[in-house]
């Protein structure tokens, strides 16, 4: 994320040089005077916390400054960080209002609008009712929930993760670092706070709720693109050596109109491949919280067509960007 204005380049060229004090009161001149591309500069630096240090709520602050100030992308940002609560509470009515007055002005938040009012949410954006899963499998534990996303969510989430597709990264065990990775050779969008729309957010709430744990446990949701031949090789969603396990994972399948791509589970010799809307649910940890063997389990690879799913993977402690992601 840039902010992309001329003062901000002479900012990013002065942190380059090593002279962040000199860029941020650069930036820091600019926003008084009202630089929306400033302010928003301002924000991405709080976000990242690279070049200063990371303080949320500051950032929530800047890019709600810079959203006033008409800049459009801090807008989006802004409206995500109002429906998750990043930096400060999370306010779910008044990310939908937002919205709704973003919606004249900006098609894709007209989109997430035309989404988010076909929900039947609570007041904080929790699904009112929450399907039973049916069981596929007890050891590992498998469960399935039909048609948890309707067909216009799964377009939808298809279409705002196209221009974020990349190909997919693996977490190293040791280091933590994201890698390229030849067992899995799927493409990638991920969606992390900055960018989880109100829209997303609400989809987030809904697999929160199915996994039975809060949404703040969440990694940012991803979707994976498997063209004829890729594959997720036979691995474990459990991670070695961390404190925060991934315990839960929740796949939806955002397509069927592909062969092959099953979900294998090597333990039982069970095989999945969900229908439109369809979530896969299983347990990465035993009950004691130790990793499960049996859940091992490859993306088989795909022999026709495009597969498309959504992921998330749950953790045992909430998750966010004060914490680190492994």
């Amino acid at each position: 994320m840039t902010a992309g204005s001329g003062i901000s380049d002479q900012a990013m060229l002065l942190a380059q040089q090593a002279r962040v004090p000199e860029a941020l009161l650069l930036l820091n001149g600019a926003a008084a005077r009202g630089d929306a591309g400033a302010m928003l500069q301002l924000g991405i630096w709080r976000l990242n916390g690279t070049l200063v240090p990371r303080d949320l709520a500051a950032s929530r602050d800047w890019f709600r400054r810079a959203a006033e100030a008409g800049h459009q992308d801090a807008s989006r940002v802004y409206n995500a960080f109002l429906a998750n609560g990043t930096g400060g509470p999370a306010k779910w009515l008044d990310a939908v209002e937002m919205l709704r007055r973003r919606g004249s002005a900006d098609p894709e938040a007209a989109q997430q609008l035309a989404a988010v009012e076909k929900m039947d949410l609570t007041p904080d954006g929790d699904p009112i009712e929450v399907p039973a899963g049916d069981i596929l499998s007890a050891s590992p534990h498998v469960e399935v929930f039909p048609n948890l996303f309707t067909p216009a969510e799964c377009r939808f989430l298809v279409k705002a993760a196209e221009p974020l597709m990349q190909p997919a990264l693996t977490v190293h065990p040791q280091t933590g670092q994201q890698l390229r990775n030849p067992v899995r050779t799927s493409d990638a969008a991920a969606f992390p706070l900055a960018l989880e729309s109100p829209a997303i957010h609400a989809l987030n709430r809904r697999l929160a709720a199915v996994s039975k744990m809060p949404v703040s446990h969440g990694e940012p949701l991803q979707v994976l693109r498997y063209q004829p031949g890729q594959e997720y090789r036979a691995h474990s969603d459990a991670l070695p050596g961390v404190d925060n396990q991934r315990i839960v994972t929740v796949l939806v399948y955002l397509n069927d109109s592909y062969s092959g791509g099953e979900t294998h589970f090597f333990a039982n010799k069970l095989s999945f491949k969900g229908e439109l809307g369809d979530a896969l649910l299983f347990r990465n940890v035993r009950p004691d919280g130790r990793p499960d063997e049996q859940s091992a389990h490859a993306g088989l690879p795909v022999k026709r067509g495009i597969k498309l799913i959504a992921s998330r993977w749950i953790r045992q402690q909430p998750l966010s960007l004060e914490t680190s992601p492994r």
